[in-house]
């Protein structure tokens, strides 16, 4: 297939200016983080959802408000208690004693960008009605189909210091989400900023910088980045190598991984590191977008055995072991 890269590049640095005016924007409000905020602009620009995890108070909700803002977007915050009832999320239909007809009233789930803060505080019924909007881009009620407004895009949150009382997502209900995210603190420089920024006299002021025309717009610009066939084969190898170890001469894998990578990994990683390979300002992708994206891609759908657990050997050692090993071309 030829490619004009010329014309790639012209159309990526064209795109890619309003996204670098987005970064600069968020960064405003948000200290530090830049990992949260480069990973939840790849998802916006590939389409696809974000489960992160991280401890109260590092600014995961603050970062998705501040997104919305600079995108103008509709922002909706959704915090899931176990009461919580499917409706309360897709809406309902309201009876009208006085037309004799019912009227729908949407729920929360028709916004651009949606915070499920604490997702795992909610029963199974309604992390499904969440998890299918993600995945169906649409929502019926009352016998009525609605496709959901792009750009759409969840980020739900989960808490790693408190089990009580939680309903664990699924291993194939995580698959889902695109990326996953783990948070930790801010360094003590960022700390004395963030103290500083918060505590100060003026409040930051957010302003419209990007629109849902112009996402779309660079999402069409991040399909079109050029990928290699070598690369592409790359990232077929190492989701391949996370199913069959031996057959990647992985044999200390052996008998630690009772579930490999699923083909959505594949197809996330593809798209993700494009989109990484767009916010650096390159037409093209390389293994080293590939590696940068790749533990966010793999971390959550590589299952690991007793015996790895015994080992005290998490995915993540896993994942890090396969791409150590893997060729890069």
């Amino acid at each position: 297939m030829n490619v004009d890269m010329k014309q790639l590049a012209q159309a990526v640095e064209k795109e890619s200016a309003s996204v670098r005016a987005l970064q600069g924007e968020i960064a405003k409000m948000i200290v530090g983080q830049y990992y949260l905020i480069e990973r939840l602009l790849v998802a916006l620009l590939a389409d696809g959802h974000v489960l992160v995890e991280g401890v109260p108070g590092l600014a995961k909700t603050l970062s998705v408000k501040t997104l919305a803002q600079a995108v103008n977007a509709r922002f909706r915050r959704i915090q899931f208690t176990p009461d919580l009832l499917p409706a309360d999320l897709l809406g309902t239909q309201v009876y009208n004693p006085k037309t004799g007809e019912f009227t729908t009233k949407k729920g929360p789930l028709f916004a651009h960008l949606i915070l499920a803060d604490e997702i795992n505080r909610a029963p199974a019924k309604v992390q499904s009605a969440l998890l299918e909007a993600m995945q169906e881009r649409q929502i019926t009620l009352g016998g009525e189909t609605y496709k959901l407004e792009e750009p759409f895009m969840v980020l739900a949150t989960q808490n790693p210091i408190e089990q009580e009382g939680t309903y664990p997502l699924p291993e194939a209900q995580v698959d889902r989400f695109m990326l996953k995210l783990k948070i930790t603190y801010p360094k003590k420089s960022e700390e004395a900023e963030i103290m500083d920024r918060v505590t100060g006299p003026k409040p930051v002021q957010i302003r419209p910088v990007i629109g849902p025309a112009e996402i779309l717009s660079a999402r069409e610009a991040v399909k079109n980045i050029y990928m290699d066939e070598k690369v592409k084969s790359y990232i077929v190898n190492l989701v391949c190598a996370t199913r069959d170890p031996e057959g990647y001469k992985l044999k200390n894998l052996k008998g630690l991984i009772l579930y490999g990578a699923s083909p959505r990994a594949s197809i996330y990683l593809n798209i993700a590191s494009k989109a990484h390979a767009f916010l650096k300002g390159r037409a093209y992708v390389i293994p080293d977008d590939v590696k940068a994206i790749g533990m966010d891609v793999f971390r959550h759908r590589v299952i690991v055995t007793y015996e790895a657990e015994a080992e005290e050997m998490t995915s993540e050692d896993i994942v890090k072991r396969v791409f150590d090993e893997i060729e890069v071309p």
